[in-house]
């Protein structure tokens, strides 16, 4: 038993009434705090920058039955149709985390074995990546690694999809990253560890960007930026305004001057967003107008069809997804 946490029974005993007015006191300040925090949001600037990306994210278990190419293509265009003259795109995940330490890849492999790393027996993600050549959409290729080394994964799914037009760069969900060793969290990414997936990643196009994605600032590279392009996926906020606060004052200002992306829309959120008039573009907006560098926002999957027009139906019986439900992540 934690002393400080649960502290001396038989003093308790003897000093309820103190002891409670003294939580209801904390409690009131505490809320009054956060009352203050969310109220005091930083004001629009004169010079902020531009929502130079617009799109949505794909995962292999965030929306079924999963959309057709056009599909996808009519949901991303019209969330760049929001922030004029941002670059439609997508946020694609080609490798999936399944626990404890393997990253599943949904493409086949090339014959060879590699630690923690699985294949697919079919390409999941040929077709559509051919019409975002067609459409002009941009991608970055996302995995969730688990243990497998991120340096074989970067060197796999580049050196598959590399070619097609579309893609832009390669992503990693740090939450991910070697979760089995800090569950709920991911392995922070240090320095090092930031050049040299950022090297690897360049080493096919120097065009290309890697992005670094987590809900806590303190999970990115402490002091090397590069060209990385830093991406928030917070969420469980109490509302709006805690939420543009923490994306412009913990992100984006922290990571000034490099590029960061919003990614938003989780169901915990949703009482509060589907208030908002057309949530996307009220809530990339907000964000946008008090930052000072460009900016990406990027709806989810998961609730891409309360939002963005999709002619596939919903889900309509539970033995459709095959995939199971959102992976639980917190601010």
């Amino acid at each position: 038993m934690d002393r400080e946490r649960f502290g001396n029974s038989q003093a308790m005993t003897r000093r309820p009434l103190r002891f409670a007015l003294f939580i209801l006191f904390a409690g009131a300040l505490a809320a009054a705090a956060a009352s203050a925090v969310q109220s005091v949001l930083p004001p629009f600037l004169s010079d902020s920058g531009k929502v130079a990306f617009a799109g949505v994210r794909s995962s292999a278990y965030g929306i079924t039955p999963f959309p057709r190419p056009s599909e996808w293509r009519t949901a991303i265009e019209t969330m760049a149709g929001y922030f004029p003259g941002s670059t439609p795109c997508a946020v694609w995940i080609v490798g999936t985390f399944k626990g404890p330490r393997t990253c599943r890849l949904y493409f086949p492999g090339d014959g060879r074995t590699y630690p923690h790393i699985e294949f697919d027996a079919a390409d999941q993600h040929e077709e559509y990546l051919t019409a975002f050549d067609q459409a002009g959409i941009k991608v970055w290729l996302q995995v969730e690694p688990a243990e497998a080394d991120l340096e074989t994964l970067i060197d796999l799914v580049l050196g598959r999809y590399g070619r097609h037009e579309c893609v832009i760069g390669f992503g990693v969900d740090v939450e991910w990253h070697r979760e089995a060793d800090r569950p709920g969290w991911g392995v922070k990414v240090d320095d090092d560890l930031a050049r040299r997936w950022e090297a690897r990643v360049k080493s096919f196009n120097p065009a290309y960007t890697l992005f670094l994605k987590h809900f806590d600032q303190r999970w990115m590279p402490p002091a090397y930026r590069g060209d990385i392009v830093f991406v928030d996926d917070s969420q469980i906020f109490k509302g709006f305004d805690e939420a543009v606060f923490e994306f412009v004052t913990s992100w984006a200002q922290r990571f000034f001057p490099n590029r960061v992306m919003f990614q938003i829309g989780y169901v915990s959120d949703k009482p509060w967003w589907t208030k908002l008039s057309v949530p996307p573009q009220t809530w990339g907006e907000a964000m946008r107008r008090r930052i000072k560098q460009d900016c990406g926002v990027i709806w989810v999957d998961f609730t891409l069809r309360d939002v963005l027009p999709l002619t596939v139906p919903p889900e309509r019986t539970a033995a459709e997804n095959d995939s199971g439900s959102e992976p639980v992540t917190g601010k």
